[in-house]
């Protein structure tokens, strides 16, 4: 498991592109344990402020969110690497984005004690200091998300390149599942909220009626609120 962990760090383009070459079961399971282990962690620090229980729902609901997002655009994924002339199979292509997620799941598992710090001495629910210690959580969540997902992403380009042999293919090959992946997982995100919980909302689970209203409508809302 530690060599596979290494491999994937170290974006081991030679490696990595031979598994996925010839994915196999034992490949796939290991990123998919590396995933619940790492985002899991995570996932507990990202909830830990507002509750404990809160905390054990977004160990659950991080990598759910993940598995989700990967699987949810298995289809369209697959499609766009052959159209864009990568030769990669649908199986290929989603265990190259398994592999891109458990590289980010695994970062963000190294940031856990980072968040944990953070957390320990931000002002704490309840004090009169209680809405910065809100947004001192959810920013330091979104840079250690955001770090996570622009290094696994550069990880896959680089196994892009070595399997296309054109750097501009990979690019909008990447590109294109970005999209992809961007726009299913902020809607899932939106509907399995909360992670880090608002002060004033109770501990949930999932909000009442988590599939009413949808992550776009809400931008929306909220610029224009904001400038008209």
């Amino acid at each position: 498991m530690m060599e596979r962990v290494k491999a994937l760090l170290r974006g081991d383009a030679e490696r990595l592109s031979n598994w996925l070459a010839a994915p196999d079961l034992r490949s796939i399971a290991g990123c998919i344990v590396i995933i619940l282990i790492g985002s899991g962690l995570y996932g507990f620090t990202l909830g830990i402020w507002r509750a404990p229980l809160q905390s054990l729902y977004t160990a659950i609901k991080f990598p759910a969110l993940i598995f989700l997002t990967c699987g949810g655009n298995a289809l369209l994924n697959g499609m766009l690497a052959q159209i864009l002339g990568t030769g990669l199979s649908f199986k290929q292509t989603s265990f190259a984005i398994l592999m891109s997620f458990a590289i980010a799941a695994i970062i963000l598992g190294g940031f856990s004690p980072i968040t944990l710090f953070i957390w320990y001495n931000a002002p704490p629910i309840g004090s009169e200091s209680e809405t910065l210690g809100h947004s001192l959580m959810l920013f330091a969540h979104v840079c250690a998300i955001a770090f996570a997902g622009v290094m696994a992403n550069r990880r896959l380009l680089d196994l892009l390149r070595k399997i296309a042999g054109d750097s501009r293919t990979a690019f909008v090959v990447l590109l294109s599942w970005l999209a992809g992946n961007l726009f299913l997982g902020a809607q899932l995100a939106w509907n399995l909220r909360p992670f880090i919980g608002h002060p004033s909302l109770a501990v949930q689970f999932l909000r009442d009626e988590p599939l009413r209203g949808n992550f776009y409508e809400h931008v929306w809302y909220a610029i224009r609120n904001l400038f008209f």
